[in-house]
């Protein structure tokens, strides 16, 4: 695990910050002596500064193959995460639905139909507050 400073470091906590936003990351981040700050530090080096970093596919790609992989695995508290990040990744409600009728052919149609259902209600609340 890199430290602070890093290069590694840096690009996942910027990477990180602009698929989830600032608010979201703020919070992770807010007690800097939580139990689970190693697990902060290690996501933001694995997932956001090694892989979605990485600068060969864009963040859109990368949302919705991060949301296909999290809803096949069953992941629905990450899923509705990742879902919400797509404001920002650009992803849209008809990537998102393909994506999930792939998840229901290849990981089983009782996930993609509870990600789908999920799916519906998060975007009703994002609409409602814009």
């Amino acid at each position: 695990m890199s430290d602070a400073t890093s290069p590694q470091r840096k690009a996942g906590d910027a990477t990180r910050r602009r698929v989830l936003g600032d608010a979201h990351v703020d919070r992770s981040r807010a007690d800097p002596d939580a139990w689970e700050a190693p697990f902060i530090d290690l996501i933001t080096d694995a997932a956001w500064g090694h892989t979605w970093s990485r600068g060969t596919l864009p963040l859109r790609e990368r949302s919705l193959i991060t949301l296909a992989l999290l809803a096949g695995l069953g992941n629905f508290e990450e899923f509705e995460l990742h879902l919400r990040a797509t404001a920002n990744t650009g992803a849209t409600r008809e990537d998102v639905l393909d994506v999930l009728l792939h998840v229901a052919i290849y990981a089983g149609v009782p996930r993609a139909n509870h990600a789908i259902k999920l799916a519906k209600t998060i975007y009703e609340e994002m609409e409602a507050k814009t």
